[in-house]
C-alpha cells in the first residue's frame, strides 16, 4: 500500500482525544495501524475552552499513534460537536436557463451554493448543507434528479449551523499541533457511518451518541439524514452527581460509575455495599449500590427524556416519519449497565448498542470495536473516502489526457489533480487562510 492511502481521524472529545491511523485493505475493510489516546483537558461540552491544553492533548495522542504505527501524521479529519451546533430546515430553488438540457451535477451544486449564501445569525456559519428530496417542476419527492428534464429545480435541505469562533478554535488547535486540517465533519454523522447499516437508515433510526460532555442525536429516514441535535450534557454530569451525592472525589466517582454503575435501581439489593478509601487517613466511606444506581438513574432518565423530546419534535409519532428500526446507542456512555432497557422503557422503541466493528478488518484489536471509538472510526472512514474520491478524479483526468494510451503508474501520479471543490474544501481552505493570516 502506498503511503497516500493512509488517513487519520481525530476525535476531539470532552473526556478523551483519539487519533486513529488506518488504511483500507484489499477487501475494502478498515485496517487500523495505530491508535493514540490522551486525556482531554481543555475541552468543555465539546467546545475548546483552553487552547494550550487542547494542543498538548492532541500532540500526545498523535505522538502515541505515530509510535504504534510507525507512520508520520500530516493531514487529519476532525469531528465537530458541542452545544453551539443547531440544525434547521430550508427549501430553495433555481430556475434553469436551459430547460432543454438534462439536470446535471452543476445544477445541484449551484442550488447547494445558493443555500450557503443564507444569512445566518451573527457569529454563525453553515457547516453542512444536506439535500433531502428534490422537486422538478411540479413533480415532487424525487431522490435523484440527475438526468431529468425540467426548468425549475427545488429541494428541501437539512442545514447544520455552528459558531464560527468554536470552529476556528478547533482549527487553530489542530494547526498549532503541527497538523493540516483536511476536513471537518459533524460528529453524529461520523458515528452514524461507523455503526448504522443502510437498512436501518432506510427504515428510520435515531442514533444517540452519549459522550462525556455532549449527547449527539442523528435521525435517518429513507436513507437520508432528517434531523440532528447536540444536547449539552453526557456522561460527565452523571459522574458529577455521584461525586456530589456520595461526597467523594471525581476519580472515585468515575470508577464507581464504570465498575458498579447501573441505570436500573431495581437490579441492586439493599445489602450490596462498596467501600471507598477515605482521604488522607480518614475513615473509608460505605456506599450502597442501590443509592448509586438511584443517582445514576435520575440523571440518565433526564438525558434520555431530552433526546426523546428531540425525536418527538422531528415527528416520530406520525405515520410517515415513524422510526421503524428504533434507537441505536453508541459512545462511551452507552456502556452503562441496563441503559438499553431503560431507553426502551422510556421511549417504547426498540434499542441496541452500536459497535463500530462492521467496517473493521477481522484481525483488529477488540478494544477498537468499543462504542467509545465509534466517532474516531467514522472520521477515519470519512478520510479514506475523501482519498478514494481524489484517486478516482485523478484517474479520470489521466485517462482523458492520455487518450487511452498505455501509461505507467509513475506518470499517473505526476498528473495534476483537477478537483472540483466542494463547499467543504472551500470552507477548509478559508479556515486555513484565516489561520495563516492570524499568525
Amino acid at each position: 500500500m502506498e503511503n497516500n492511502k493512509i488517513a487519520v481521524g481525530l476525535d476531539i472529545g470532552t473526556t478523551k482525544i483519539v487519533a486513529m491511523i488506518g488504511l483500507k485493505n484489499e477487501y475494502g475493510k478498515l485496517e487500523v495501524l495505530g491508535i493514540g489516546k490522551a486525556k482531554s483537558l481543555g475541552v468543555k461540552r465539546g467546545v475548546v475552552s483552553n487552547i494550550t491544553q487542547t494542543i498538548q492533548s492532541i500532540q500526545q495522542s498523535v505522538e502515541e499513534s505515530e509510535g504504534v504505527s510507525g507512520q508520520k501524521i500530516e493531514n487529519v479529519v476532525v469531528g465537530i460537536a458541542g452545544q453551539h451546533i443547531r440544525s434547521l430546515h430550508h427549501s430553495d430553488y433555481i430556475t434553469r436557463s436551459n430547460a432543454d438540457e438534462v439536470i446535471d451535477e452543476n445544477d445541484i451544486e449551484n442550488l447547494v451554493n445558493q443555500v450557503h449564501k443564507l444569512v445566518m445569525l451573527p457569529g454563525e456559519e453553515i457547516i453542512h448543507v444536506l439535500p433531502q428530496d428534490f422537486k422538478v417542476d411540479s413533480q415532487s419527492e424525487i431522490k435523484e434528479p440527475i438526468g431529468m428534464y425540467g426548468g425549475r429545480l427545488e429541494a428541501n435541505f437539512h442545514v447544520v449551523v455552528g459558531q464560527v469562533s468554536s470552529i476556528r478554535n478547533i482549527g487553530r488547535c489542530v494547526k498549532s499541533a503541527g497538523l493540516d486540517l483536511s476536513d471537518i465533519t459533524l460528529e453524529p454523522l461520523a458515528s452514524a457511518s461507523a455503526v448504522l447499516s443502510q437498512e436501518e437508515k432506510e427504515a428510520g433510526v435515531a442514533l444517540i451518541d452519549i459522550g462525556g460532555g455532549t449527547t449527539d442525536l442523528a435521525i435517518f429516514k429513507d436513507g437520508v439524514i432528517r434531523h440532528t441535535a447536540v444536547i449539552p450534557f453526557g456522561g460527565n454530569v452523571i459522574t458529577e452527581d455521584i461525586k456530589e451525592g456520595c461526597s467523594i472525589i471525581e476519580k472515585q466517582a468515575e470508577l464507581l460509575k464504570i465498575k458498579f454503575g447501573s441505570a436500573w435501581p431495581g437490579e441492586n439489593k439493599e445489602t450490596e455495599i462498596v467501600s471507598i478509601p477515605g482521604l488522607r487517613g480518614r475513615e473509608p466511606k460505605e456506599i450502597t449500590l442501590k443509592n448509586l444506581s438511584k443517582i445514576i438513574h435520575a440523571r440518565v432518565q433526564e438525558i434520555i427524556e431530552h433526546v426523546y423530546l428531540e425525536i418527538k419534535n422531528y415527528g416520530h409519532e406520525t405515520q410517515k416519519r415513524k422510526l421503524i428500526a428504533g434507537i441505536v446507542l453508541t459512545g462511551g456512555g452507552s456502556q452503562l449497565k441496563h441503559l438499553r432497557q431503560l431507553v426502551e422503557y422510556i421511549t417504547g422503541m426498540d434499542a441496541r448498542i452500536g459497535y463500530p466493528n462492521e467496517h473493521l478488518a477481522g484481525n483488529s484489536d477488540d478494544d477498537l470495536s468499543s462504542p467509545s471509538y465509534a466517532t474516531a472510526v467514522g472520521l477515519l472512514m470519512q478520510g479514506l473516502e475523501n482519498h478514494s474520491k481524489e484517486d478516482k478524479e485523478q484517474e479520470e483526468v489521466s485517462v482523458s489526457e492520455k487518450n487511452n494510451e498505455e501509461f505507467t503508474e509513475q506518470e499517473l501520479e505526476v498528473k495534476p489533480k483537477i478537483k472540483k471543490k466542494s463547499f467543504f474544501d472551500k470552507f477548509t481552505d478559508g479556515l486555513k487562510e484565516f489561520l495563516d493570516n492570524a499568525e
